[in-house]
């Protein structure tokens, strides 16, 4: 569960700006702020099985963009490859190298 909570909160970093204000608001509640469904149906005044659907809708809507735009995926790639070239080059001897490397880790 914990697994698919941090993909989730990745891609909704990600995807966030396709989607609806109600269904950020929903999966910013659910993902984020950790609130119930329960909860979140009683801030809207709804069911929570409209909560609910809503919910896991912009969940797979979230999951067909990741398999057509891959943006974390390239972002989990780009990191491990960040992290080994980080490995590899002696802070010490080559300052700006580390230097760039770091810069680039901050980007994302």
């Amino acid at each position: 569960m914990l697994e698919k909570t941090t993909r989730m909160n990745y891609l909704f970093d990600f995807y966030q700006a396709l989607l609806t204000p109600k269904q950020r608001s929903y999966m910013e509640m659910y993902y984020l702020e950790d609130l119930s469904l329960g909860e979140i149906a009683e801030s809207f005044d709804v069911s929570r099985q409209a909560v609910y659907d809503n919910i896991r809708r912009t969940e797979t809507m979230i999951e067909s963009y990741e398999k057509k735009l891959n943006l974390y995926d390239r972002f989990k790639e780009r990191c491990t490859l960040l992290d080994e070239l980080e490995d590899t080059i002696d802070s010490e001897v080559q300052p700006h190298a580390h230097s760039l490397i770091m810069k680039i880790k901050e980007l994302d």
